[in-house]
């Protein structure tokens, strides 16, 4: 049965294995890069250091995103090409009824598959995030942002539970399709929605968000403020960042010190005197409220969508061997 398998799905190993070298190879090689870079302008950096951490970011960031989306869409090509066509492929050639009449049992057929097909897809891309995770190390450090949705789904636990996802959804949906070409589709589509969901319906969740007021004056000691000025909903901060945190907060309202909501006159009094707007937010004693997932959740984080993957993928395998032995001859 191993043997079989193994016949069955050599082409598809083979040079998906070769694409997964490939890629281990480049990110080798820009790990090394990456230190190199950052022994120069970070660690051994004396003057201008701020402008040298700017172009450290610019020169890695693009590469390590389009690695990033990569990683992202490995599982759901998995899916696609390994999991949906793992049962379509015998009905469509004929060939289950060869294999479904010996002495072995499609659910111990099924339970080989599983292990050996789903096994294999979770390897690669739980070890090239593993990786990437490491080849990353330093950027990451620098930006400390590893709440942002593209890294924290191409790191560490998350790329694992999302290979064994796709694989057995591809699966699933090939036992109640039967159309190789459906199921494919039908995966890709399915699990694209799944982590969009993730990424911005269920993750935000995953633990009650804390809101903090934060005084205009400890604003970019706490984090960083991007922008400030007068939108539809008044005066307020677009874009405000806390090293390592999750900021779920999108447009920030501003508030004088009595209560109120600093308004367009309070910015045009405070240019008329000719100060800063950050002299004329101290002076009104403004404070704002940030929502955010504080940077310690992150490994909690990690689990609870590893989880979540994991507890998906159990209960798409039970669909599947109840399924299996009822209806497909």
């Amino acid at each position: 049965m191993i043997w079989l398998t193994w016949r069955q799905m050599r082409a598809q190993t083979l040079w998906t294995a070769g694409v997964i070298a490939a890629v281990a190879a480049y990110l080798l090689y820009l790990a090394a890069d990456i230190r190199e870079s950052y022994r120069l302008n970070i660690t051994d950096c004396t003057t201008t250091c701020d402008d040298a951490a700017h172009a450290f970011t610019d020169q890695f960031g693009s590469g390590l995103l389009m690695i990033s989306l990569l990683l992202l869409a490995g599982p759901a090509l998995i899916g696609a090409f390994w999991g949906a066509p793992l049962i379509t492929r015998e009905l469509e050639t004929g060939t289950h009824r060869l294999v479904w009449n010996q002495s072995i049992t499609r659910t111990r057929w099924l339970a080989v598959k599983l292990m050996i097909v789903g096994g294999v897809s979770v390897l690669f891309t739980g070890g090239l995030s593993l990786l990437l995770t490491w080849a990353a190390g330093p950027y990451d450090e620098l930006v400390n942002s590893r709440f942002e949705p593209l890294t924290f789904a191409a790191r560490d636990l998350a790329p694992f539970g999302y290979a064994l996802l796709a694989f057995t959804l591809g699966l699933v949906v090939g036992v109640l399709t039967r159309k190789t070409l459906v199921a494919m589709a039908v995966t890709l589509l399915v699990f694209v929605v799944f982590q969009l969901l993730m990424a911005n319906v269920l993750r935000p969740h995953f633990a009650e968000p804390v809101t903090e007021t934060i005084a205009w004056a400890d604003g970019n000691t706490v984090g960083n403020i991007d922008s400030f000025g007068i939108g539809p909903d008044g005066a307020g901060i677009q874009g405000f960042s806390i090293p390592g945190a999750w900021v779920i907060s999108d447009y920030i309202v501003v508030y004088k010190g009595d209560g109120t909501e600093v308004t367009a006159d309070d910015i045009e009094t405070c240019n008329s005197q000719g100060g800063t707007p950050d002299d004329c937010m101290i002076a009104l004693d403004a404070t704002f409220d940030v929502t955010y997932q504080p940077a310690d959740r992150y490994w909690t984080f990690q689990r609870i969508e590893l989880g979540t993957a994991v507890g998906l993928s159990a209960l798409l395998a039970g669909i599947a061997f109840w399924r299996l032995p009822r209806g497909l001859n």
